[in-house]
């Protein structure tokens, strides 16, 4: 069953030559209201004494107002038949910036992702991403890598965490190979995996550069997919590879 979400803002069919000024002032906006949000977020952290409140209010208000920005129509397939007082490492595919936007609102619960190490670093943005719990992993880094991953099977248990294992935004609208650090988290917690297929989030807007164009993205939540026993054989890999095959399903509409 799909769930459509209203946006608040409809954007009408342009000439190509318009859309540079049109994208300029949604750059311009998309920054001014994620700063604005950020800054509320933390005070509201630093008041309520956790990221709860403020992951919730990401889903209702920051996710929403840049998706009505980009003039993103959101539906939404398949959540009813989920659990959602259970935690879960979602895993999909990555075509945009702004499909962490269509999670968040997708999601009916808090949610965090785990992302590259360097964001964290960048100010601002990184007080907001540390002070929500996100986790970070340093590509390249074996030892911080396994810490990473450790603390993420921690915090999983809390509460469900998303994770883009393709580890890179596609540029050709496939699904990427999937690499192995979501499944050896969900293996270790021995949570289960809820694949995920985001479509339309590229022609939204595409992983080069700031070239926003209104459109609809779908996000398709599949059955959860039992982790193997931790001493199983190759339990990351088949995990990955079920996985693999449940997004590509969900994304081609086989699901």
């Amino acid at each position: 069953m799909s769930t459509p979400i209203p946006s608040i803002l409809r954007l009408p069919a342009l000439p190509d030559w318009l859309w540079a000024p049109v994208n300029a002032v949604q750059l311009v906006f998309t920054l001014a209201w994620t700063a604005g949000w950020i800054t509320l977020a933390l005070l509201v952290r630093a008041f309520s004494g956790g990221p709860r409140l403020p992951l919730r209010m990401a889903a209702r208000i920051w996710a929403p107002g840049l998706l009505t920005g980009a003039g993103a129509r959101l539906v939404v397939e398949g959540d009813g038949r989920i659990d959602w007082s259970k935690p879960y490492v979602i895993v999909a595919n990555h075509q945009s910036v702004i499909d962490i936007c269509a999670l968040f609102r997708a999601v009916p619960v808090p949610l965090r992702f785990m992302l590259k190490a360097e964001l964290g670093r960048v100010p601002f943005l990184g007080w907001y991403t540390r002070a929500m719990g996100m986790v970070f992993v340093a590509r390249g880094q074996r030892h911080s890598a396994v810490e990473s991953l450790r603390r993420a099977s921690e915090q999983v248990r809390e509460g469900s965490l998303c994770i883009f294992p393709e580890g890179t935004r596609s540029r050709d609208g496939t699904v990427g190979r999937f690499k192995l650090g979501a499944f050896q988290v969900a293996v270790d917690a021995q949570v289960p995996v809820l694949p995920v297929a985001i479509v339309g989030s590229g022609r939204v807007l595409p992983a080069a550069g700031f070239r926003v164009h209104p459109g609809e993205i779908r996000v398709r939540f599949g059955a959860p997919i039992a982790p193997p026993p931790a001493d199983a054989p190759q339990a990351r890999e088949r995990l990955a590879q079920d996985a693999h095959a449940a997004v590509s399903a969900l994304y081609e509409g086989r699901a």
